[in-house]
């Protein structure tokens, strides 16, 4: 599986971005999905998850209420709608898959590339 985010960029703080994770191949719907961040000088740090079907999803506390998981299995792609944004949330975000449903990112198998996200104060 190859996986490619984008969306990322520079909003002011309480702006909005939704990013994206368009995945290669057939067995995507297969595939446990998280984001993940890391932000300047600190360790990648789990964000957000969605089960296989979208029925489940797991967010970091510090995004509760403000970030939103989804994925559309019919386009291989996942989502992550970030809204009222800090500048805490300034960081490169990265979406993964996993055959199984963790947070741990050693876990995921595969990674995409990473989008930086700027958010202003």
């Amino acid at each position: 599986v190859q996986l490619q985010a984008s969306g990322g960029g520079l909003v002011q703080a309480g702006g909005s971005l939704t990013l994206s994770c368009a995945a290669s191949g057939r067995t995507f719907s297969s595939y446990y999905m998280g984001w993940f961040r890391q932000r300047l000088g600190k360790e990648r740090e789990f964000v957000s998850a969605i089960s296989w079907g979208g029925d489940s999803t797991f967010y970091t506390d510090s995004v509760k209420g403000r970030f939103t998981i989804s994925r559309d299995n019919a386009k291989n792609t996942v989502y992550l709608q970030m809204n009222s944004l800090k500048p805490e949330d300034t960081a490169v975000y990265y979406c993964a898959a996993a055959r199984v449903a963790v947070t741990q990112g050693s876990l995921y198998d595969y990674w995409g590339q990473g989008t930086l996200v700027t958010v202003s104060s």
